[in-house]
C-alpha cells in the first residue's frame, strides 16, 4: 500500500493531544477524519511521537498509508485546505513502503518557551513566570540533566509503568532572547511529562526554592518532588524528529517560533 511522509505543525491548545481518542478531538484523529473526507477512502496516520493535551509541534513528523496511490502536490493542497487552520502540512512526500514515522525515528528535540512579561498574543505559546529568576544558576541545573540518567522522579508514574526511566539526553540549554526564555532537549525519547517538570524544577531553582544539589539528588534518588512544579502544557513544542541520515542544525530562536519565515526543519 502507498505510505507519505508528512511534515507537520499545529497549535496543540484546542486538542486533547495527538492519539486519537474516543470523544476527544486529536490531532491525529482530525489529521485521519480529514484525509479520508478528501480523499474517499480508509487511511491509516501514525505519529513520531504523541504530544500531550495543550502542547504544540513545529516539525511533527507523520506517514499516511491509503490504499491507493495519490497525485502528490494536489493531495497535499487539499488536505491543507480541508484542514481547521491550526494544523497545517508542511512538506508531504513519498515515503518507503516500509517507513514508520516513530520506529524509524533516531531522535526528537522539544522546545520550551517562558516570557518574563505579560503578552497578550502569545499566552497560549508561553508560561508567563512573573518572579525574577537566576539564570545562572537555572543554567547550571540545565547541565545537570545531559547525559543517560534515570528521570523516574521527573515521569509521570501511571503512564510509565513499563518503560524503563533510563533517558540519554544529548543536548539540554537554556538561552534568553529578549523577554523569553528557551529551553531545548534532544535526545532518543522522553518520558511522560518529563520535559515540562526538568522545566518546573528548573525554574524551582531560578527562583531559589531549590539548591542545584537537590536536583541532583533527584537525580540519584526517586522523589515525588518534580510532580509538585510540572510546567504548563502551553509552552511545550515539539521541535525536530531526526531520522537516518539527518543532522542536528544550530537552531536560530525567534522571538515567536509560529510567525517566523524559517524554513521548516529538513
Amino acid at each position: 500500500m502507498p505510505r507519505y511522509k508528512m511534515l507537520i505543525e499545529y497549535d496543540g491548545t484546542a486538542y486533547r493531544g495527538w492519539q486519537d481518542q474516543t470523544n476527544a478531538k486529536t490531532i491525529q484523529g482530525t489529521l485521519i477524519k480529514t484525509a479520508e473526507q478528501v480523499l474517499e477512502c480508509n487511511v491509516d496516520i501514525q505519529g513520531a511521537g504523541r504530544t500531550d493535551a495543550g502542547v504544540h509541534a513545529l516539525g511533527q513528523v507523520a506517514h499516511m498509508e491509503t490504499q491507493r496511490k495519490l497525485p502528490l502536490r494536489p493531495t497535499w493542497e487539499k488536505l491543507n485546505d480541508a484542514l481547521p487552520s491550526g494544523i497545517n502540512i508542511l512538506r508531504m512526500e513519498e515515503a518507503k513502503p516500509d517507513f514508520h514515522a516513530r520506529h524509524d525515528a533516531k531522535e526528537r528535540s522539544y522546545l520550551y518557551f517562558i516570557s518574563e512579561k505579560r503578552t497578550a498574543f502569545g499566552k497560549r505559546y508561553v508560561w508567563w513566570v512573573k518572579d525574577r529568576l537566576d539564570l545562572k544558576i537555572m543554567e547550571e541545573t540545565m547541565s545537570l540533566f545531559k547525559g543517560l540518567h534515570d528521570f523516574s522522579s521527573f515521569a509521570d508514574k501511571r503512564r510509565n509503568k513499563k518503560n524503563s526511566s533510563l533517558v540519554k539526553i544529548d543536548f539540554s540549554t537554556l538561552k534568553k532572547q529578549d523577554y523569553l526564555l528557551i529551553f531545548r532537549f534532544a535526545g532518543s525519547h522522553f518520558l511522560w511529562k518529563m520535559i515540562r517538570r526538568l522545566v518546573g524544577i528548573t525554574v524551582e531553582t531560578g527562583r531559589g526554592n531549590l539548591a542545584v544539589q537537590d536536583v541532583r539528588n533527584m537525580l540519584k534518588t526517586t522523589s515525588d518532588i518534580p510532580a509538585q512544579y510540572t510546567a504548563p502544557p502551553s509552552g511545550l513544542f515539539l521541535e525536530r524528529v531526526l531520522y537516518e541520515g539527518d543532522t542536528w542544525q544550530p537552531y536560530q530562536f525567534p522571538v515567536w517560533p509560529m510567525l517566523t519565515e524559517n524554513d521548516p526543519p529538513k
